[in-house]
Formats: structure tokens, C-alpha cells, sequence
């Protein structure tokens, strides 16, 4: 969760930035008026279906409101009780969870995570410095997301956390426990089980007696519980009409509640003071532990810091202006969230929405309390500035940094010319060089002094691509970027034979085989495809994985924040001709294990004793209508050749399709469960 963020600064855009204002409530606009126009704008950039916000001040909900469309085929209103997915703002109330129960003196929060999960095991011995508190501060140093069937479509089946013991076991370490944040869900779906190992109690249960119920919220469920999901905004496929099944989080520590907004506000309010928790433990959620390991100097301004549980516990532009701001976002594939708390204030806010984007959400939540500050006489500003420089001569010393530099979607090459450096992306990834200007800061800026990047050595020997700027959606707040976004890669030779074998692999896809068939990654082939593409500009690497031998690559990138989250090894098994990837529980086959679907006569197909889904490419069969009969727990999918879905038998109740041009067929489902194909 929260895996989609704003792009708030790219390198190829030319932003106009100056000292900024928050807009002032219009001439005869109401405060209402004003938070309606927020959520709209919100709602737009997004692309969201339906959106909702909530206020809450001083002990109540005062202002609610909403947009957009609670279905595109039902003749339904939204209102204040519409229900929202809230996605990774649940780690708030994991976190709250956690804390009540150190309040009470069974859970050390410095104490190993072992001495509460005695199963708990890694292939890494350093697991057993792991303390509960990493788990909150995402500072334990895990792999990352180990999540495979856990997004599911109408489906609450908890095997995802179930066995998430057991996926860890066979992991190992991406860092020394503490060395520094990187988000992780896994942590979260670890700390739900020290919940249930403490209490005794399901940990849906556990939070409702200690937090839900105590604090009056009637409206928040968790995806364990049995409520009216009919009470759910609907949720879609792109331009589609047909509403999807519930979108369904089976990790819920780290993202499976629901909520209206006014119940999430009312949560982040009871946060504000004592009561459901003691001051100390507010304080604790509330300090910078980001900064405690390996973190950029300059990132008071930045979207991430993190506290326990929170996003950030100093939001820009509050910072600015000596006002505590804490704030948490969350995004499922479909729902969208944002919770804002400023205790000093005790206010807090909530903005929801069904598709959209969470950072748009949290702006407009950001405004609407901007809007309530002003009315009390406090104006909020934002300067948004970079820090005065002049051009210099570039240093001989930054030419040793030269190379190539990656992170999460980019691959950069460094180069120098005069007291320029010159960025050019990857090949594969297209785009036209940048050129940005020496400074007498040690930073290197573009034309327009809008985006600032600095090559930064760290203490951990790795050197570290920095960008710092800030962007300003007209009608919301500014947002700035201040973190470590690439990391340089190290030379790392290979054998002419290992060499070989790797780029013989490419330009292969590679299909997963043991996701469950009411999986959310269904709904999109391109979600499900694997590559691991060597790039020219990385020798010795598939995309970011280290290669280490012919049939095994290992995660890399060390980069904070989110630089470096969901990372994972790869090994690569051959059987019967046909190669297997495996990656962080996921199994997948090669394309070229996957043969043409037959529709002849009695053309049928049935998933096997191994569970494992059954793919096709559409081939020769293109353009013929099929009738499609599922016997057994199962579901069918088939995609156009771009990834997009033509039909399914689970989520829409398809029961022919005519087959696409160079499509995919894919037929998952528990053992037994059996396909028929009928020409009509």
C-alpha cells in the first residue's frame, strides 16, 4: 500500500517556484465552499470516481462533504455514511494497537519481536535484533512485501498472514535491523500477529475492544469483519461501468480497514490528547525516527518522516510555520486515503476517495485545515525556495562520482561536461539527456533554479542521487521532494558464460503460477508480467537485482524512504525445458512455457494437483466466441494484447468472449477446478 505516490518533481519538467501562499478563502466563499472546491480539485488530477472529507475540531465533526459518483449505474447518493477502503492508514491503528497494549506492560517496544512471535525465524541470523519498534518505524531491515494473494477481489480468505512465518523463513535480510526506513508492509502484518500472540484475541477483535469501540467509532471495519459491504463506494476498471467486487486487504495491520471519513477524522482527533493513548505515547508516534539511521541532511520539507506508523510527523508547509503536523496516506489499487492531525490544534482531517491518489488527498485535507487556521487568526505560508547559490566551478573531486545511477522505474547515467552534469536515461526507458549547472552549495540545478540534485556519499560507503524542489497544483498546496531517489551502482563483472545466459533472459515475461484466482492482479495483465531486462547501462545487473551467478540475482538498492521498498532475490530453476522464476513466494514460468489455447472439440482445461494457474496465448484462435463454463472454485481471464481485460468469469460473471488479437488466457483456481471452452 501507498506504493502509487505523486511524481512531484521530475527531472525533465521546468517548474516555476517561488514563495508561495496558500490560497485565501475567495471573497464571500464559506469555509465549506472553499473544501468543496479542494476535493474537487483533488478528485480531478486523481481521475477519481467519488470522493469524501471530514473535519473534525475539538472534540466533534464539524464539516463533511463530498464528490463524484457513488456508482456509474446505480441510482445512489453519496453521504457522510459511504464507506471507504483507507488502505496503509490502518498502520495508525496498528500502531495505536501496539502502544495501548506498552501502556499496559505487555509489549516492550525495544524488545526483539521473538520474544512475542517464538516462531518467528529468518535464513538470516540477524532477524533476532528486530525489535517491535522497527516494526513501526519500518526500520526492520525486511525484504519487503511478501504479499502474494493478499489483494483480493470479495474474497477475506487471511492465508496472506496466515502464512507470512512461514515466507519470512526463507528470507533473508536487506539491511542491518535499524540502519534505516525504508517502507514495508510486512512489518505492519508482523506487528498484527504480536497483537494476536499478546492478546490472545483475533486482531480485529483486539482493536475494536481497545480503540474502536472506546473512542465511539460505529463506522470503521476491518476486512475480517462481517458488515454491509453494500455500503461501499464502487470501485472500477479504468472507463468501465461494471462495479468491481470488494476490494479486500487479507493484510490488515498494514491496510485492511474501511471507514467513512467523519469515523477516520474522529480517530485521528482521539489522537490529538490523552485518552485513548497516554501522552508518551503520543510523543513516541510523533518523533522523527527516520533521521535515527541513514537519511538526507536537508529533508525537513520533505513527503516522508516517518514516526511510528506515521507518513510524516513534520507535513510541509505546517513545518514551516511551528505547527505539528502528522499525517498518514494510504492506497490500495482502488481506494485512497488521507488522515491529518495537527494535536496542537486538535484538529484532524480525513479525505477519501474510490480511484484517485492519496497525495492529492492528504493536499486537500491540507487546505481545508489551512482554511480553519486562518479562520482562528493563524495563517499558514510556504516558502518554497531552494537555498541561495551561485554557479561555480565544478570540483574535480565530483568526477569520481560519474556512472550509472538507479532507482525504483529510473536508470540515469552521470557524466561531466565543463561545470555541467549531463543525466541521460536509459536507453530502454527513452527520454532526451538533461543538462544541470554546478553550484557553489555542492548542488547542480536546472535553467529555471527549480530543482535542485546533489551526489551524496553516505556513511554506508554508497553514494546516493539527492533532488530536492517543490510543485504546485493549482487550486491545492505545494508538495516538495527531499530525498535520496538513485543509487549508484557498483561494478559488478560476470563471467562471459553468466553474461550469456542473462541476456538470454532479456526480453522473456514471466507468468505467475500460484497467485489466487479472486487475486486484484488479475483485473490487469500488466501487473502480473515479470522481466528482468539487463540494461547496457548496468552490466552485471538485471534491472536492480546484483547478478551473482548464472541462475540467481540479489536485491541491490539501498535507497531510504521508498527508494528501495518490495525488494526481493530471484532464482531461476529449469524443468522439463521450461524456466521457473521465484521471487519473494511468487512462482512464474516463461513465456515460452506457454502454449496456444485449443478450442477444438471437448477443449477444456483443470488446475492440477500443484495449484498452479494454467496460461494460454489466444494464437490462431483469434476472433473466435467462446462460451466459457467454470466448474469448481476458479476463475477465467482474458486480456487483450496490451494487458487489458476482455473478460472474466469471477469478477464480471462472463460467460463467452470473443478472443482478441495476439491475447491471453489465464485459468486459476483451487485443485479440481475445471475451464470448458464451446465455440459458439
Amino acid at each position: 500500500m501507498n506504493g502509487k505516490r505523486i511524481c512531484a518533481l521530475a527531472l525533465a519538467g521546468v517548474l516555476t517556484l517561488s514563495a508561495f501562499s496558500p490560497a485565501a478563502l475567495a471573497a464571500g466563499d464559506t469555509r465549506a465552499e472553499s473544501a468543496q472546491a479542494a476535493i474537487t480539485q483533488a478528485m480531478t488530477y486523481g481521475g477519481a470516481t467519488s470522493i469524501q472529507y471530514a473535519l473534525w475540531e475539538d472534540g466533534e465533526i464539524t464539516m463533511t462533504g463530498h464528490a463524484g459518483t457513488f456508482s456509474r449505474t446505480e441510482n445512489r447518493a453519496l453521504t457522510d455514511d459511504t464507506l471507504y477502503g483507507i488502505g496503509s492508514v490502518s498502520k495508525i491503528y496498528t500502531t495505536a494497537a501496539l502502544l495501548s497494549l506498552a501502556e499496559e506492560g505487555k509489549v516492550e517496544l525495544d524488545a526483539p519481536v521473538t520474544r512475542y512471535l517464538t516462531d518467528f525465524t529468518m535464513a538470516d541470523p540477524r532477524y533476532t535484533d528486530i525489535t517491535v519498534e522497527m516494526l513501526l518505524d519500518h526500520s526492520s531491515g525486511l525484504m519487503g512485501d511478501s504479499t502474494r494473494s493478499a489483494f483480493l477481489f470479495g474474497d477475506a480468505d487471511p492465508a496472506a498472514t496466515d502464512t507470512l512465518l512461514e515466507r519470512l523463513s526463507t528470507q533473508r535480510l536487506k539491511a542491518n535491523p535499524g540502519a534505516y526506513s525504508v517502507y514495508c508492509n510486512d512489518g505492519f502484518t508482523l506487528a498484527e500477529l504480536v497483537v494476536e500472540a499478546v492478546t490472545g484475541q483475533t486482531f480485529t477483535d483486539y482493536v475494536r475492544t481497545a480503540l474502536l469501540t472506546p473512542a465511539g467509532l460505529d463506522d470503521t471495519f476491518t476486512s475480517a469483519d462481517a458488515f454491509d459491504t453494500d455500503r461501499l463506494a464502487r470501485i472500477y476498471l479504468d472507463g468501465d461501468t461494471r462495479a468491481l467486487p470488494v476490494d479486500t486487504l487479507n493484510i490488515i495491520g498494514a491496510g485492511g480497514f474501511y471507514a467513512t471519513a467523519s469515523d477516520l477524522a474522529a480517530f485521528g482527533g482521539s489522537l490529538c490528547a490523552p485518552g485513548l493513548l497516554d501522552q508518551d505515547s503520543l510523543d513516541a508516534m510523533a518523533v522523527d525516527h527516520a533521521v535515527e539511521g541513514l537519511w538526507p541532511a536537508d529533508s525537513e520539507d520533505d513527503l516522508l518522516a516517518f514516526g511510528l506508523g506515521w507518513d510524516s510527523v513534520h507535513m510541509f508547509p505546517f513545518n514551516q510555520n511551528g505547527i505539528t503536523a502528522l499525517v498518514k496516506g494510504g492506497d490500495s489499487l482502488y481506494y485512497h486515503a488521507g488522515l491529518i492531525v495537527l494535536p496542537e490544534y486538535d484538529m484532524a482531517v480525513a479525505v477519501l476517495s474510490s480511484g484517485g491518489l492519496s497525495t492529492y488527498n492528504q493536499l486537500a485535507g491540507a487546505q481545508i485545515l489551512m482554511d480553519a487556521l486562518a479562520e482562528d487568526g493563524i495563517t499558514v505560508t510556504a516558502d518554497t525556495a531552494l537555498p541561495d547559490a551561485q554557479p561555480a566551478a565544478l570540483p574535480a573531486s565530483e568526477l569520481e562520482k560519474a556512472g550509472t545511477y538507479a532507482g525504483l522505474g529510473s536508470v540515469m547515467t552521470v557524466a561531466f561536461a565543463g561545470n555541467e552534469m549531463v543525466l541521460t536515461p536509459a536507453a530502454i526507458l527513452g527520454g532526451e539527456a538533461q543538462r544541470l549547472t554546478y553550484y557553489s552549495d555542492g548542488s547542480y540545478r536546472d535553467a529555471s533554479n527549480s530543482v535542485m540534485v546533489k551526489l551524496v556519499e553516505e556513511t554506508d560507503g554508497q553514494t546516493y542521487f539527492y533532488q530536492k524542489g517543490y510543485s504546485t497544483l493549482p487550486g491545492l498546496p505545494p508538495v516538495c521532494q527531499a530525498q535520496y531517489v538513485l543509487q549508484k551502482m557498483e561494478e559488478n563483472p560476470l563471467s562471459q558464460a553468466d553474461a550469456q545466459v542473462w541476456a538470454g533472459r532479456s526480453s522473456m515475461l514471466y507468468l505467475p503460477l500460484n497467485e489466487k484466482y479472486t487475486s486484484e492482479l488479475y483485473a490487469n495483465a500488466t501487473s502480473l508480467f515479470s522481466s528482468v531486462p539487463v540494461l547496457a547501462e548496468c552490466p552485471g545487473y538485471a534491472t536492480l537485482y546484483r547478478i551473482t551467478d548464472a541462475n540467481h540475482a540479489v536485491q541491490y538498492l539501498t535507497i531510504p524512504g521508498n527508494g528501495s521498498r518490495n525488494g526481493a532475490d530471484l532464482t531461476f530453476t529449469t524443468q522439463n525445458g521450461v524456466e521457473y522464476l521465484e521471487m519473494n513466494g511468487y512462482l512464474c514460468m516463461a513465456l515460452t512455457g506457454v502454449s496456444s489455447i485449443y478450442t477444438g472439440a471437448g477443449a477444456a482445461c483443470s488446475i492440477q494437483t500443484d495449484g498452479y494457474a494454467r496460461w494460454f496465448q489466444v494464437g490462431s484462435a483469434a476472433g473466435q466466441t467462446l462460451a466459457l463454463t467454470v466448474t469448481g472454485k476458479g476463475g477465467c481471464y482474458v486480456y487483450n494484447a496490451d494487458g487489458s481485460l476482455a473478460a472474466s468469469t469471477y469478477l464480471f460473471g462472463d460467460t463467452s468472449v470473443t478472443l482478441p488479437e495476439n491475447g491471453w488466457i489465464v485459468f486459476a483456481g483451487e485443485v479440481g477446478a475445471r475451464l470448458q471452452l464451446q465455440r459458439q
